[in-house]
């Protein structure tokens, strides 16, 4: 009652006193009151509203009373009629009480026969009776939908809601026709009959089955149909495995043949990488819908991991809405489905959602379908979640939520339409809750007996859905009972002859501009000799210093704040005296890309500026009510820098900009890490995307990630990316794997991301330090014409090799302090070599390098603990790697294995590097 007991039990003068101070200021009262007196707009006078009076022409304020309980009444049914709502096929669900009954707002079965106005509230007739108004009531908000939206604070969309729901709510069945309930019959029967194939045909087979939830698939057809009407030509599908091949089958037109082949295990010719399941694969098609219009549809691949597929749909979809239709969010939809206890349990579908109404990530609005099996994988609902539904985190961004009773095929149906219609109408989130059963255990092979039995004798009792809806179309005489009758010989005909069935070939699929230009790459990149050496990716230096004229002046009648002044004139030295800055090599390169015609994606935590205030790629004006964007008119006809800090989160965002790279292979896509040690938030995505998508699903993804790293006594959170995780994922050239040290470096390898003809994630290990470190400088010509990425740095003040007794190899920051100490103590006789990039080696290089330096002792020094950084991985590589064929023993100079990546204590810190390099240099 608390919703509402203060309109129920409020005493006649404090109405009389609000309805007064709501004639003179309708906005003065509180929204409740003021709906109620809208509510009376018959006989309105110019004051406002009349409300009901007495025989002396006073106002009865005690028949409002009684009006306001009955409109207190009301409003409880919207707020909490959906938690007694009939939407549990199995009574599995546990209703807390709504506080219903009519003795809760001071009404009886005395009332029952009365007249009230407040029935205009509901949009029914004026002096509609209470009996009238409850079982409209009882009509609208418990039956098989429970519509929860009353925690959403935009008015409107609360209003129009109303409006849908309860105004244009149809009397009977949901206002379908005959034609609407055969659709759903034959929808029906693909999906129950080809789970039931399935489970006669390969019953030892993990297949991940919906039998219990078909109804699910019946609400996909109907989101992508009404899509279709909406004038939508795309829709991208997230989901886990639960119903994927279901999915497949019958929403997405793959045919039966492909998915028999996988069960059978043939394996497809020319098969690049190692492939996966058949429940995690990704799939594309043309599908026609019933309004007679082909949509787009795109199911993404998907690992283990629940729900981490959320923001890498999102990612996708945002491309898609940036490059083909003009960010025209109505033009494509993405849709996630869910299990319910993964959307209530897994932290990246509150990331996720956290996304949907920001400028950076937003995708015009998401539909979420959870198919509510209630039950994880051995778990009961009551231990996998605090929140009431699954659905909880829906309140978090105000999304209406539709649960609806996966027995009622038609309230499916319904629910589908209404959620299609809300998130076109207003460009937001909406979620379907389907409560429905899980036939089997968590796979084919599993007993669920053991720890549910209770709940699994009833499930052995309950009939399949589509038995269910012929029965219940026969019974309101929708469809004869012959007619079911023929229609279920015909589908057990269909069932007996399923493996011969003329759907043996998929359906047709015409590639979109950004796919076509992923066929045009190389495929076959898988060898060594596409990184021996990096291909030539410097620029004309005229080009170079129109560049840098364009980043290093302000525009006129620009007034930046005032440390934005001193850096401009910084900018002005770096450029006199011809040492480049990193700042300044990684703007030009990114303003090189967007001459060239490529957009450039960059969204992390405070990446407009920079973490530590180097990139600056947008300038706010001193009083703050404008921006300047950097890389904005370099030319008349240009790419788009799109930068954006993000929410303070690393799993969804990175997981987003993934999906974002995969949509097109001419942009270049960058996450940042605040700090490098944070991406450990996000090795999900690492390990299940990023460093094997190729190999599992053959998608490329040229996503460049920069991970600030390096020790520089700030802690152990703040200094290690954790190299050597990274490293421990390479295989296959499936990833780059870089510590630069030079602005020149960082610009030729950001140039090589879209010079290759195929694409590979890249990870920097970035500078912190190094970004303003005096030796961190390149010149003009290091960009130039001829100039490329260099995989290795050799010491550049060695002129007779022969005289070299130690080289020391390192990479990233480390080198600095190595080469300071060389020049104070004048050892000569020690080269410093610098490996940029870590994976792939480039063998030939290193072979050379070895060939330069042959009788020299080799030593590998890092400033990171032994069982971290680069160590294990080169060591291994130097001494067993067949590929490289050095056999080369290398002796360690470093920190000895922590438990933690780095000391606490500054002192301690110093101490420790300095005890590394001079140990790099001892006799």
């Amino acid at each position: 009652m608390s919703n509402y007991s203060h309109l129920a039990n409020a005493h006649p003068g404090y109405i009389e006193q609000l309805y007064h101070q709501f004639s003179e200021a309708p906005d003065s009262v509180d929204e409740s009151w003021r709906d109620f007196f809208l509510g009376f707009d018959y006989a309105s006078d110019k004051q406002g509203v009349a409300l009901p009076t007495g025989t002396d022409g006073e106002v009865d304020w005690q028949h409002v009373q009684n009006e306001l309980n009955v409109f207190a009444l009301i409003k409880a049914y919207r707020i909490r009629g959906h938690v007694t709502s009939n939407i549990d096929p199995i009574e599995e669900f546990n209703d807390p009480d709504p506080d219903l009954d009519l003795a809760d707002f001071n009404l009886s079965d005395a009332d029952l026969d009365k007249p009230f106005q407040a029935a205009q509230h509901l949009f029914m007739a004026e002096g509609s009776t209470l009996r009238q108004i409850v079982a409209n009531l009882q009509r609208i908000y418990l039956g098989s939908i429970g519509f929860e939206t009353d925690h959403i604070f935009h008015r409107e969309k609360r209003r129009w809601l109303r409006e849908r729901i309860e105004k244009h709510h149809p009397e009977e069945a949901y206002g379908l026709s005959i034609d609407d309930k055969r659709h759903i019959l034959e929808v029906l029967n693909d999906a129950v009959g080809f789970e039931d194939f399935l489970k006669i045909k390969y019953p030892a087979q993990k297949r991940f089955g919906l039998e219990g939830g078909e109804a699910a698939i019946v609400g996909l057809d109907t989101i992508i149909s009404e899509a279709a009407r909406d004038g939508v030509d795309e829709v991208v599908i997230g989901m886990a495995h639960r119903g994927r091949l279901n999915v497949l089958a019958n929403i997405m037109g793959k045919s039966y043949e492909s998915i028999f082949q996988e069960f059978e295990g043939i394996t497809p010719d020319n098969i690049k990488g190692d492939g996966d399941v058949k429940y995690h694969m990704g799939y594309s098609s043309l599908i026609d819908t019933r309004v007679s219009k082909a949509v787009n549809v795109k199911l993404a691949p998907n690992p283990s991991h629940l729900e981490a597929v959320g923001p890498v749909v999102e990612g996708f979809a945002r491309a898609k809405a940036d490059l083909l239709y003009a960010n025209d969010y109505d033009k494509i939809v993405p849709i996630l489905i869910h299990g319910d206890a993964a959307v209530a349990g897994q932290g990246v579908v509150f990331e996720t959602a956290q996304m949907s109404g920001l400028e950076a990530y937003t995708t015009g609005g998401t539909i979420h379908l959870i198919i509510n099996n209630q039950i994880g994988f051995t778990t009961d609902y009551e231990d996998a979640r605090t929140s009431i539904y699954a659905s909880g985190v829906a309140t978090v961004i105000e999304a209406p939520v539709f649960h609806v009773n996966g027995d009622d095929p038609e309230a499916v149906f319904y629910v589908a339409k209404l959620a299609m219609e809300y998130r076109n109408r207003f460009n937001s989130d909406v979620f379907i809750d389907m409560l429905c059963y899980r036939k089997n255990g968590h796979n084919e092979g599993d007993d669920p007996g053991y720890t549910q039995p209770g709940m699994y004798e009833r499930v052995k009792r309950h009939p399949n859905v589509r038995q269910v809806y012929t029965d219940r179309l026969v019974a309101r005489h929708d469809v004869e009972a012959k007619l079911a009758k023929e229609m279920a010989k015909k589908f057990k005909s269909e069932l007996q002859t399923l493996h011969q069935k003329v759907k043996n070939s998929d359906l047709p699929y015409s590639y979109q501009p950004p796919e076509k230009a992923w066929s045009e790459l190389n495929r076959d990149h898988w060898q060594d000799k596409f990184f021996a050496e990096s291909p030539e990716t410097g620029v004309p230096l005229e080009q170079m210093e129109a560049i840098l004229t364009h980043i290093t002046t302000l525009p006129e009648g620009f007034d930046p704040v005032n440390k934005v002044n001193r850096l401009y004139k910084g900018y002005e030295q770096s450029v006199a005296s011809d040492k480049l800055d990193w700042a300044l090599g990684e703007l030009s390169a990114y303003a090189t890309l967007l001459m060239q015609g490529h957009n450039v994606r960059m969204s992390g935590q405070d990446v407009r500026r920079g973490t530590f205030s180097h990139r600056h790629a947008i300038l706010k004006s001193q009083d703050g009510t404008s921006i300047y964007n950097r890389l904005d008119g370099l030319q008349d006809e240009q790419g788009k820098l799109r930068i954006y800090n993000s929410l303070l989160s690393e799993y969804a965002v990175l997981g987003f900009e993934y999906g974002y790279s995969t949509a097109s292979p001419e942009n270049l896509v960058i996450w940042e890490a605040q700090f490098g040690d944070f991406a450990n938030g996000a090795m999900t995505v690492f390990d299940q995307f990023i460093s094997s998508g190729e190999s599992k699903w053959g998608r490329m993804s040229g996503l460049t990630v920069l991970l600030p790293h390096g020790y520089e006594g700030q802690g152990p959170e703040h200094s290690s990316a954790r190299l050597e995780r990274f490293l421990q994922l390479c295989a296959e050239f499936n990833m780059i794997v870089t510590n630069v040290t030079m602005p020149a470096n960082m610009f030729h390898l950001l140039r090589r991301q879209l010079t290759w003809h195929f694409r590979k994630p890249l990870i920097v290990m970035s500078p912190k330090s190094g970004l303003r470190h005096e030796m961190a400088v390149s010149s003009v010509k290091d960009f130039g014409p001829g100039t490329r990425f260099q995989e290795i740095l050799d010491d550049p003040t060695v002129k007779s090799p022969k005289k070299i007794k130690r080289v020391l190899l390192c990479s990233g920051k480390v080198y600095f302090d190595l080469a300071k100490h060389k020049a104070a103590e004048k050892q000569n006789d020690v080269a410093i070599v610098r490996f940029e990039q870590l994976f792939p080696l480039p063998t030939e290089q290193v072979k050379a390098l070895r060939k330069r330096y042959e009788g020299a002792e080799f030593y590998w020094v890092q400033e990171e603990s032994r069982n971290a950084g680069a160590w294990s991985y080169i060591s291994e590589q130097f001494l067993y790697s067949e590929r490289l064929g050095l056999e080369l023993k290398l002796t360690y100079v470093g920190r000895p294995a922590t438990a933690s990546p780095a000391t606490g204590y500054k002192p301690v810190h110093v101490r420790e590097q300095k005890e590394l390099v001079q140990k790099a240099f001892a006799k």
